[in-house]
Parts: structure tokens; C-alpha cells; sequence
């Protein structure tokens, strides 16, 4: 979040050649409090406080940090403890999501995220078109595109297909391809708005050796704890980056050297 700063007086810049107006500053001051409070006023994000301070995302850089999936009217979608999600009750007015329906949002590039659920785990589309959540690590399943038009956005799986709530059992599916109302979504983030802040995880901080040898540090079987890093050009990786597909590609290496605990 934003840290505070003292606020600093600065006298006004006084040019050469100006000259010195006597300033009726009683009445100034009263007109300048009154332009600050109407300013103020038309800056209240209305749907904001419906919703208990948890403010929309119109951009794919907003969507980071504690997020909310919201379908509907004051509906997000719930995390389930057997690896599935539904659609919560619906909210009052000011009220937020609840803790079950909050997730931690990790941008992947300038288009993609993903999402992890409260339970630790990333919401992956599967193959039947479900939506997920017992994944441990991020590949390309695992990556949601928000896609804004008109106003409106909507999630894409890698698989092409949108994210929507099944109106028969409320579960959380992924199953057309083209958007209907159905698939119309809000993500809603409580983070301060003047610096939404690239809450990344810890383990992609630094550059893309640091960032290969904290997954392999992450995710290595050996008990002797000796480090076994992919010599192969860490070009690639970068490549891989840029395409969305890091976490594969770092995957694929730690499973050439037969590091990690996940790999088959």
C-alpha cells in the first residue's frame, strides 16, 4: 500500500519582472476550500462504497493484490475447500466479499493473471470446462486474459473459453467461447488506487537466474539440498516470459535435471 508523506510547505515562485498583487487571502483561501470540497465530492466512487470500498477494475495492470470475482449483483465467486468454486449469497449494500471470496491476484504480463484462492491454490481451467482450484504452481492453465470492451470485461482461459457461472448449480465454469451476459464479470480490488503495486510473488523478484534458482530452491526434492540449475542459455526463459509461459518453461527445465518434486 501507499506509505504517508509529511506534506511540505513550498512558497509561491516568484518570477523577475512580476509584481506583487495584494491578495484578499480570507477570501481566497474560503474559495479555494470550497473548490477542494466539491472537487472531493465528484471524486467519491459511489460504486465503490456499495460495495464496501472494493472499487472495479478497468485495466489488466489494476487486476493485482486482494481481488474479488464479481458476477451478478453483489455476487462473487466463493472458494470451496474440495477445490471448487460457487457463487456466494448476494451482499448487502456496503458490504465486501468475504474471506472465502477473495483471492490474490499475480499479474503474469501486460494481458494475462492468475489467480490463487485462499486454500494456496491457482484457479486452472480443466479440460470438461470447470474451473478449479488445486493447482500448486502456474502454467499456462492456469492464466486468465481480462477482456474489456464497451465498458464491460470478461475473463479468457488459455483454452479459449470464458469464464461464467453455471445458472443450474452456481459452479464456476468455463464453457463458451463467445460472451453472453452470462459471462459478464467485475474484478474488484480493495488496494489504494493512487498505487496499485506490482504485488508479485516473492519468488520472481530479481533477474531470470535469481528467478530460476528460487523456483529450484522452491520446489527441489533432494534432501542434501544441492542446488541442480539447468545450464541450457537462460535466454529462454525470457522468451518465455514475454509469451506468458514462464512457469512452464522453468518447469520443463527443473524437470530435465529431475529437481522437482512435481515433475513426473
Amino acid at each position: 500500500m501507499s506509505s504517508e508523506y509529511d506534506k511540505v510547505k513550498i512558497g509561491k515562485l516568484v518570477l523577475k519582472g512580476e509584481k506583487h498583487k495584494k491578495s484578499k487571502k480570507r477570501k481566497k483561501d474560503k474559495e479555494h476550500k470550497e473548490e477542494s470540497h466539491k472537487k472531493s465530492k465528484t471524486q467519491v466512487d459511489e460504486d465503490a462504497l456499495q460495495h464496501g470500498g472494493w472499487w472495479q477494475a478497468k485495466l489488466a495492470t489494476e487486476i493485482t493484490g486482494p481481488v474479488a470475482i464479481q458476477f451478478g449483483d453483489r455476487a462473487y465467486v466463493k472458494a470451496l475447500d474440495n477445490g471448487l468454486f460457487t457463487l456466494g449469497p448476494p451482499h448487502r449494500d456496503g458490504e465486501g466479499p468475504d474471506p472465502e471470496e477473495i483471492f490474490t491476484a499475480f499479474p503474469i504480463n501486460e494481458r494475462k493473471v492468475t489467480f490463487k484462492s485462499g486454500y494456496g491454490k491457482y484457479l486452472k481451467i480443466e479440460k470438461d470446462g470447470m474451473v478449479t482450484g488445486r493447482s500448486e504452481a502456474v502454467g499456462s492453465m492456469e492464466q486468465w486474459e481480462p477482456i474489456f470492451e464497451d465498458g464491460k470485461m470478461a475473463l479468457l482461459s488459455d483454452l479459449g473459453f470464458f469464464m461464467s457461472i453455471d445458472p443450474e448449480d452456481d459452479a464456476c465454469v468455463a464453457l463458451r467461447k463467445k460472451v453472453t451476459d452470462l459471462e459478464i464479470c467485475k474484478v474488484r480490488s480493495n488496494a489504494s488506487r493512487e498505487c496499485v503495486v506490482d504485488d508479485g510473488p516473492t519468488e520472481e523478484k530479481g533477474d531470470m537466474f535469481e528467478v530460476e534458482k528460487n523456483y529450484v530452491k522452491k520446489f527441489q526434492k533432494f534432501q542434501d539440498k544441492k542446488l541442480r540449475i539447468n545450464k541450457n542459455d537462460i535466454k529462454e526463459l525470457e522468451t518465455a516470459k514475454e509469451k506468458g509461459t514462464l512457469h512452464e518453461a522453468l518447469l520443463d527445465r527443473r524437470s530435465k535435471m529431475k529437481a522437482d518434486r512435481y515433475c513426473k
